[in-house]
């Protein structure tokens, strides 16, 4: 059986960037996060390292709730110990905080998430999403909705956008008030690199887009 992580190394994990998972820590301390499989050496100079999908799990054990994405505030994780990490807004939070340290903050994950595709994408170009996203569908799309100033929705409130897996595994379900709305949270995906398609649900003839992440 593996044996779980140091207290020194869960402390280097639960400190590493909320979005990109970049570690900061002594050589050894990153060459033994490595060799449990919880971290990688990024190929590219200056070869940062970087949480694994398995050292992700450790920090954020929460964060599959949120890929799920069916209850209210399913967006928001706690790290162990009670400390908040940073989720985009999914839709359907129930009073989410707002105000200028909101806006920084989401600005804050955004700005990583375009580093994050620059150090891992295999031509380091930040106009496709990256690997981290395509794990990460319905985190990733709703980061890229509000960091443009899209509005989530607000509990059972029609007042904004909704982001919900579905059950293709590569594409989430986006809804939103009306047709101009829609088309904007569209137009936003397209240029964060998915690929949007917009749909009719066949019961109720409301619109939606299926939005799924661009490979090339």
């Amino acid at each position: 059986m593996t044996r779980p992580p140091t207290a020194a190394q869960r402390r280097l994990i639960d400190s590493a960037d909320p979005v990109t998972g970049r570690l900061r820590g002594t050589p050894a301390q990153l060459a033994a996060l490595v060799g449990r499989g919880l971290a990688f050496r990024h190929p590219r100079p200056p070869h940062d390292h970087f949480l694994t999908p398995a050292g992700h799990r450790l920090r954020t054990p929460e964060q599959a709730e949120a890929e799920g994405a069916t209850p209210p505030g399913a967006g928001q994780a706690e790290a162990p110990g009670g400390g908040r990490v940073f989720a985009a807004r999914i839709g359907g939070e129930e009073r989410p905080e707002g105000g200028p340290a909101r806006a920084r903050e989401v600005h804050s994950a955004w700005q990583g998430l375009m580093e994050l595709r620059r150090m891992t994408n295999p031509d380091g170009v930040v106009d496709r999403p990256c690997a981290w996203e395509r794990g990460h569908l319905v985190q990733a799309a709703a980061l890229a909705l509000e960091a443009a100033g899209h509005r989530p929705a607000e509990g059972d409130g029609e007042d904004g956008y909704r982001v919900r897996a579905t059950p293709q595994p590569d594409a989430v379900a986006v809804r939103a008030p009306d047709g101009a709305r829609l088309r904007a949270c569209a137009a936003t995906l397209e240029g964060a690199g998915w690929q949007v398609g917009e749909h009719t649900e066949p019961r109720t003839r409301a619109r939606y887009l299926l939005a799924s992440p661009r490979r090339a």
